[in-house]
């Protein structure tokens, strides 16, 4: 895994926000081959660059949910612009309203955008799905799926691939003293977890609705569940460098099997 996007919200440029990272969710998977992208954040455009440099011909792209903030960093995917190249778009949450494609369709048109949808030259698939769906990538990777917490919704990912199980779930609001049945059973067991982990317990009081968790209960879901260890991801933007020092330093405290994700950090797992 390739973390290209870490922030949540909105990107956050600035002096303050280096060592952990300014744009927004995009996280790399790679299993022998199978090419991954959880989220279309500003961290897109990177992982893009990258795969144009490594020949990468063939990907998934699967999508949360289409807040500005995961959806922001598509356009300037370079690789959707090439004929050369194929892209399969899976979303859980927008059958309802039309689409994925009629969603990246409108983002991509007059007067939110210069660029048409059709100017990408690739070899685009649109999929919609209902959260709870499991369905199967290119015969090899088992994707089981769950609904999370959050406005207008989202959907949670587990990816199964050998006796390897990696899970994300952003973004989503917790209930104190009431652990989310669904992420339970979608982590359970996970070899790791991605986890919206936007505030701390002490700030979460004043959001809540807002659609975001906290590190603390990212352990505490991880922990009743068996999972091995924990990616505290989905940074605030006005947590910058210096905060997010002292959460890094507060999680490794609480569990050592936790981490904090930064901007380019890599993270391999081995069956």
């Amino acid at each position: 895994m390739k973390f290209w996007g870490v922030r949540g919200s909105i990107p956050c440029p600035t002096p303050d926000h280096i060592i952990y990272g300014g744009n927004t969710s995009c996280v790399e998977v790679h299993f022998d081959g199978h090419h991954i992208a959880l989220d279309a954040g500003t961290g897109l455009r990177l992982l893009g660059k990258a795969w144009r440099a490594h020949e990468v011909k063939k990907a998934t792209l699967l999508m949360t949910h289409t807040h500005w903030d995961h959806i922001i960093g598509f356009p300037f995917f370079a690789p959707a612009y090439c004929a050369d190249f194929a892209l399969d778009i899976l979303a859980g949450h927008v059958a309802k309203n039309g689409g994925i494609r009629r969603l990246f369709s409108s983002h991509m048109s007059d007067p939110m955008f210069p660029v048409p949808l059709d100017s990408m030259h690739s070899t685009m698939t649109f999929q919609d799905f209902q959260p709870g769906d499991t369905f199967v990538l290119e015969d090899a990777v088992t994707v089981r799926t769950a609904p999370l917490n959050h406005p207008n919704m989202a959907t949670g990912y587990r990816l199964e691939y050998g006796d390897l199980a990696i899970c994300y779930v952003t973004d989503t609001e917790h209930v104190p003293g009431h652990p989310d049945p669904n992420v339970l059973r979608l982590i359970d067991g996970a070899d790791l977890v991605i986890y919206d982990s936007t505030y701390t317990d002490e700030e979460f009081h004043a959001k809540i609705g807002w659609g975001h968790s906290t590190w603390q209960e990212g352990i505490r879901l991880c922990q009743q569940a068996g999972a091995k260890r924990l990616v505290v991801f989905h940074h605030e933007p006005e947590h910058d460098d210096a905060f997010m020092g002292r959460v890094e330093d507060d999680v490794r405290q609480r569990w050592s099997d936790a981490l904090v994700a930064r901007e380019g950090m890599t993270v391999t797992l081995r069956a």
